[in-house]
Order: structure tokens, then C-alpha cells, then sequence
């Protein structure tokens, strides 16, 4: 079952990985556009990477489990801290993207699942802070792409973590 369920968070963390990544290295070709073409380019990621990001939760809670089941020592350590940057990979999301991602998405028509999604606001925030008038576009923006930037250098982190761990 150790085996297995190491396999299973790899594979997942990798799937978080993967589209944090993506939009890591389009930074610097999207740090070019302007405001229309920016706001025009933001609009493809939906739905595609919202599949993905199922990923998320469920590797918080393989890694969880794969903590309870990992012996103490050296591997014990590395999957903990593999946890840990999976954990602020995913409260990076909530705090930093998803609120933004809500601003993007004022005037865009979204039905069921991801309608509930991109409308909810776990910390009470919405839209970003859209009505202070000191935000603007380029704020959300570098907001938006840095947060990427975070969550990849930790996903990348808890891979790193976690095959260190599962090669011991």
C-alpha cells in the first residue's frame, strides 16, 4: 500500500505542477501585453485548468495520509515537508489567484460547477479588492503571475521532497 499510494502523490503532485508551470513560463510574454490583449489571453484558461486543479486537494490528502503511513526517519521529514508546500501551494491559490481569478471573471458567463467555484471567496475576500480604486489592471496582473510563480517554485519543492522521500 506504501508503494501504491507514493506512486499515487507523485502522480498528483506533478499534476499540480504541471499547469502552475505553464503559466510560470508564459510571465514573460505576457508581462508584454497590453491591457486588451491580456485580459483577452486570460479567458482561455477556463475550463481547461480548472480540471486539473481537482489535483490539488487530492494530493493534500494523499500526501496527508502518506505522512500517517511513512515510518519515522529521513523519508518521514520528507514527506512531511512535501506536504507542507503542497499545503501552501493550495492557500496560495485561495489567497493570492483565486481572487483575482474572480476579478477576470466578472463579465464572463460560467454555469454549475464552475460557477460555484469561481464564486466562492473562503476568506471572505471577492473580486480581488475590485472597488479599491488604488488596483488596477497591472496590479491584478502581477498579482495574478506571481502568485503562479509561488506556486510552482513550491510545487516543484514538494516534488522534490516527495521523490527524495519515495527514493530512500
Amino acid at each position: 500500500m506504501l508503494g501504491t499510494l507514493q506512486i499515487l502523490a507523485v502522480l498528483l503532485v506533478v499534476i499540480v505542477l504541471t499547469p502552475a508551470l505553464a503559466h510560470a513560463l508564459e510571465l514573460p510574454g505576457k508581462m508584454q501585453l497590453g491591457k486588451d490583449e491580456y485580459l483577452i489571453v486570460q479567458q482561455i484558461y477556463y475550463p481547461g485548468f480548472t480540471i486539473v486543479g481537482v489535483a490539488e486537494p487530492v494530493g493534500i490528502l494523499s500526501l496527508l495520509l502518506l505522512v500517517f503511513i511513512t515510518p519515522s526517519g529521513t523519508a518521514f521529514w520528507l514527506t512531511l515537508g512535501a506536504f507542507l508546500a503542497l499545503l501552501l501551494v493550495h492557500l496560495l491559490y485561495w489567497m493570492l489567484t483565486h481572487p483575482v481569478n474572480n476579478f477576470w471573471l466578472a463579465d464572463f458567463k460560467l454555469a454549475g460547477l464552475g460557477a460555484r467555484f469561481f464564486g466562492a471567496a473562503p476568506f471572505g475576500r471577492s473580486k480581488a479588492g475590485a472597488q479599491s480604486p488604488t488596483l488596477d489592471w497591472m496590479t491584478l496582473r502581477d498579482r495574478w503571475e506571481h502568485s503562479h510563480v509561488a506556486r510552482a517554485a513550491l510545487a516543484m519543492l514538494s516534488l522534490i521532497l516527495l521523490v527524495t522521500a519515495v527514493a530512500l
